[in-house]
């Protein structure tokens, strides 16, 4: 079987995700035959170093051996049962796990399925709990630049018009405050003082401010100081506004701790987590929220006081499995610590693209490196010129338009570190202005 025969049938069928399809008619899509470690191997024997983790999601290397046995050892005795009135041992530990590795206070969790559903969950339950308590308070507020999902609820509060704009009369109501525009104080000072402004106007009207914690992810990897967290969690408290850390992409070590609000010393109202939390395995999300919020949906039955939010496969056992596996692996190695020695890599590889005229700036949160490029047209698709290429050099990247970025699995090498950059290197080469 061949990596053509396999494109073929892919586009007679499939439609994929952020993609112009239209673009494969002249780059065919690459069929993966198998994982091992970082490496993703095609039908051809190809490899490519997944230096982004396959959307963000891959911790600890594809087939690892620790999540595989996991995995395997709970399809002999429970795949799934409805979370609804049954419960099962696998996602009762998982969560008295989570509820002892996240910050204070956090001591419920609610299970969906993917980053965007759970973002929904707890819009839903800010929204609702605020309700319960005698408050009418339908708005929303985000960061400028943000991303938080695709989901109709996802999309209303995020602020990236290339993912929005079309959708406009079909969300939610929604308003922005200033992100800090870089990893300084000062700017963190500025965005706090934007956002009091508006919580002066509408803090009767805000349910809640949510917030990727330090890192941007979609909306072109934008980072900040820990500071405007501490600062912003504060002031929402004294507005009575719910704080809501959408850790979906920075939780489990992303950042160069386990999550990215300890940084900042805070506890949210709600911890959003997914992507790493089965190490890339299997769709599973989870909303943590306080015993404060969990108490105002506590009653004797009162199906508009109740929180009646609902997935089939809510807290799937096999997920759970993978997810345990994956905690195990944090508690058996070590991994934030040892990740400092691949951080201190990286922010050695960037220093070699600083001085670059087609380079504005490079920026570093843990163990995410970025490269922002300067002096390209859009019209150009820089992104898709050094996707391409580094493919072709056998590393996978895919930009943010003129983002660059690096989120390899925990388990790279060195070496293997150092030919990502290398390939980075080479694009640039090739393609600069």
């Amino acid at each position: 079987m061949t990596n053509a025969e396999i494109s073929q049938r892919d586009q007679n069928v499939l439609w994929h995700p952020c993609t112009q399809m239209k673009d494969h008619e002249t780059f065919p899509i690459i069929p993966i035959a198998r994982g091992q470690g970082v490496y993703l191997e095609d039908f051809e024997g190809k490899k490519y170093i997944d230096a982004i983790s396959s959307w963000w999601v891959n911790l600890f290397g594809h087939a690892n051996s620790t999540i595989n046995n996991k995995v395997k050892e709970q399809l002999e005795s429970l795949e799934h049962v409805i979370l609804a009135g049954f419960t099962h041992e696998g996602i009762v530990r998982l969560s008295e796990r989570l509820v002892t590795l996240a910050p204070d206070g956090l001591s419920r969790c609610f299970y969906a399925d993917n980053g965007s559903s759970a973002i929904e969950v707890a819009l839903k339950m800010s929204y609702h709990a605020h309700k319960n308590n005698g408050a009418n308070k339908a708005l929303f507020v985000s960061l400028s630049n943000s991303y938080h999902g695709e989901t109709l609820g996802a999309l209303s509060i995020g602020d990236v018009a290339l993912y929005k704009e079309t959708y406009e009369p079909l969300l939610i109501r929604s308003v922005q405050t200033p992100v800090p525009h870089n990893q300084s104080i000062e700017a963190a000072l500025e965005a706090l003082n934007e956002y009091e402004v508006l919580l002066k106007e509408k803090s009767d009207e805000i349910a809640a401010l949510i917030v990727e914690p330090l890192v941007q992810g979609a909306g072109g990897m934008v980072m900040y100081h820990p500071y405007f967290l501490t600062q912003a969690k504060a002031l929402s408290a004294r507005y009575g506004v719910h704080f809501i850390a959408d850790e979906i992409m920075v939780g489990f070590g992303r950042t160069g701790s386990m999550f990215a609000c300890e940084q900042a010393g805070i506890t949210p109202d709600f911890l959003i987590l997914s992507k790493g939390l089965t190490g890339g395995y299997l769709p599973l999300s989870v909303v943590m929220t306080t015993e404060n919020i969990y108490n105002t949906f506590y009653c004797d039955y009162d199906p508009y006081r109740s929180f009646l939010h609902s997935h089939s496969y809510t807290g799937n056992a096999l997920a759970c499995a993978a997810a345990n596996a994956t905690l195990d692996i944090f508690e058996n190695n070590n991994v934030i610590e040892t990740n400092k020695t691949l951080s201190a890599l990286i922010t050695k590889e960037l220093l070699r693209f600083e001085k670059r005229i087609d380079v504005k700036e490079t920026r570093q949160c843990g163990m995410i490196g970025v490269i922002e490029l300067d002096g390209f047209d859009p019209i150009e698709r820089i992104g898709v010129k050094i996707h391409r290429h580094c493919l072709a050099l056998g590393v996978l990247i895919r930009p943010l338009g003129s983002v660059v970025y690096v989120m390899p699995p925990y388990i790279i090498t060195e070496d293997e570190l150092i030919t990502v950059f290398d390939a980075i290197e080479s694009a640039l080469n090739e393609h600069s202005v």
